[in-house]
């Protein structure tokens, strides 16, 4: 087998084809990198395609990116021959639809969804059968900076918002304050176990949505088996076309839309990086920038960005101006509120130089006057 293109958005557990000496025979090429193909696509032996999360399945479907064989991950057909794709819609049914042949793993241990996922039996040419545990990603446990960070973050959520969640231990830590909140419901293109409680306790039950009203609505799960059982057939959940999930559209639609996404990280001016560390490729664009203009047209909605003052080596995560090779996932005219420990920055409406200053404000002690320095010598 010789120069077999694998596309791909984030996926876990090992990944043999990404290995050296694997590279005449495969070739990654990924629309996000997951810790698997990090150090190959890095290392030259595979590519990244920077693409919003949102127009994956468009891409596919446009035949932009031509797919002979889609493999793909289902549970168990139903009686009537219905398999379902479980945990991961996104991209998936896109693949099914546009591929030459659909190869299936049918696993009694994947979730059953309600939602786009019911693809019938007879789609697939050939079938496997395997009875293996899904990829398991706990949560992880939460450093003071980061319950800090949450904190902060909890106060900007209104009762009767639609929350979406990004990747990461931040918005995962920020639902642990929540508890006392009241008719939130969930948009969101992923969640994990974070959620959970919040659904038995009640705070989570979507009535106050225009869209999907009394229902979440995701495009994929990453957690561990309770959360895997919690979403096995209930209508509670809906695991949706990542097209429609991540349209700025469908998300603005409902009210008070708060994004809670992650970064890299920031400049002064408001300028994101998420998806590199310099020229460095470690993500990807993903669906931050499809929810924060998506939250940013809801009525009230708030767009956030949340991230640690500064690197476990002591570095500024709020910088003069982003690393040479850094990618600008979100503008600084998209920014509304950047949070870390220290506070609240809100730059929504305001010139560069009070930007500048809001920055300064919750940026490390260690480095305030060092950023004050550069911002006299830009603005005087």
């Amino acid at each position: 087998m010789k120069n077999v293109g694998v596309y791909q958005l984030h996926t876990e557990g090992d990944a043999p084809y990404a290995q050296p000496g694997m590279e005449g025979a495969f070739r990654v090429k990924a629309f996000f990198i997951g810790r698997n193909v990090r150090k190959c696509i890095n290392d030259g032996r595979g590519d990244f395609i920077p693409v919003f999360l949102s127009e994956v399945p468009k891409i596919i479907r446009s035949d932009k990116v031509s797919i002979d064989t889609a493999l793909v991950h289902v549970s168990p057909p139903d009686r009537h021959g219905y398999c379902s794709l479980g945990i991961s819609v996104e991209a998936t049914r896109a693949a099914i639809e546009m591929s030459e042949h659909v190869i299936a793993q049918i696993n009694p241990k994947m979730p059953r969804t309600h939602g786009d996922g019911l693809v019938h039996i007879s789609k697939f040419d050939s079938c496997t059968e395997v009875n293996d545990d899904l990829p398991e990603l706990p949560l992880q446990k939460t450093s003071e900076t980061e319950l800090q960070i949450a904190e902060n973050v909890a106060g900007l959520v209104e009762d009767g918002a639609t929350l979406q969640m990004g990747i990461g231990s931040i918005p995962n830590a920020v639902l642990s304050f929540l508890g006392n909140h009241k008719n939130l419901g969930v948009h969101t293109e992923m969640f994990g176990d974070g959620l959970l409680p919040l659904i038995e306790s009640g705070a989570v039950v979507g009535n106050k949505k225009k869209k999907h009203k009394d229902t979440i609505v995701t495009g994929f799960l990453m957690g561990t088996r309770r959360l895997y059982d919690f979403v096995d057939d209930n209508p509670f959940v809906r695991v949706l076309d990542i097209e429609y999930v991540n349209n700025t559209r469908i998300i603005s639609q409902n009210p008070k839309v708060t994004s809670i996404n992650s970064a890299i990280e920031v400049d002064i001016t408001g300028q994101v990086c998420a998806d590199s560390i310099g020229e460095k490729m470690y993500s990807g664009v993903g669906g931050q920038m499809d929810f924060i203009r998506g939250a940013s047209q809801s009525v009230g909605g708030k767009p956030i960005i949340a991230l640690p003052s500064q690197t476990s080596h002591g570095e500024s995560r709020i910088v003069p101006f982003l690393k040479r090779g850094a990618g600008v996932v979100t503008t600084r005219a998209h920014v509304h509120y950047v949070v870390t420990e220290y506070g609240v920055a809100d730059l929504y409406a305001k010139t560069l130089k009070e930007r500048a200053k809001a920055m300064i404000e919750i940026a490390h002690p260690h480095h305030r006057e060092s950023l004050a320095e550069y911002v006299y010598d830009r603005f005087k």
